[in-house]
């Protein structure tokens, strides 16, 4: 029988943390750049995910999808760049920091605003490096030693100018409009950030016979 080097099991568990390695000693990224310098652009914007705990099937399957996209343009002759980016603000971070307080019986509203702040930006800080090296466990290939990152003070500037831009301009006015507002947190909250309850309801379906149908309201000429 022919006879091989190579083993019997892939190994994977123990493999996959040495091509990770072998790509970062080898700086594969900053490679990828350079052979790529002068092509036409390919950029894909990294809507950031919020860094506020370890990453879970949703997270894998978003990046994975954006390598195999980024990877593909790379391999047809693009210079695509893939920068990951995180979302530092919001309620979950916040949220996640009053956990601590609640546990340890310490009352929010008797901290400081800026050290509660400053808690949020190191509690960010912290998950943004966990779920980077994360991302590069799943093979990611992107600029993780230099992320995008919206608690960054250049970030937070750049859109300070933007809105001045709109208020130079006279497109920003103040308005009304109806929000969801958390009473306990004390700010609006977006759709994404509001849960309702389940509600069951009983409902009758009826037909009726269509006895005409105008002809403009299937917008027919």
């Amino acid at each position: 029988m022919p006879q091989t080097d190579f083993p019997m099991r892939a190994g994977l568990p123990e493999k996959e943390p040495l091509l990770v390695k072998r790509w970062q000693d080898m700086d594969l990224y900053r490679k990828l750049r350079e052979d790529a310098a002068g092509r036409e652009k390919y950029v894909l914007h990294d809507g950031p995910p919020y860094a506020n705990g370890n990453i879970h099937i949703g997270h894998a399957l978003n990046k994975i999808l954006k390598d195999v996209i980024t990877r593909s343009f790379q391999m047809r002759g693009y210079d695509s760049n893939y920068v990951p980016g995180w979302d530092c603000h919001g309620l979950p971070i916040e949220w996640k920091i009053e956990e601590q307080y609640r546990a340890k019986g310490k009352n929010k509203d008797e901290v400081p605003v800026n050290e509660f702040r400053q808690e949020c930006r190191e509690f960010a800080a912290h998950w943004i490096k966990v779920q980077g090296s994360e991302f590069q466990r799943l093979g990611v290939v992107g600029d993780f030693d230099n992320p995008y990152t919206t608690m960054a003070f250049h970030a937070e500037a750049r859109i300070a100018g933007e809105l001045l831009k709109f208020a130079m301009s006279g497109q920003l006015y103040r308005g009304s409009k109806p929000v969801m507002w958390s009473v306990v947190e004390r700010t609006a909250l977006a759709e994404a950030e509001v849960e309702y309850q389940d509600y069951e309801s009983d409902t009758i379906w009826a037909k009726f016979p269509v006895v005409s149908l105008a002809r403009q309201v299937i917008n027919i000429e």
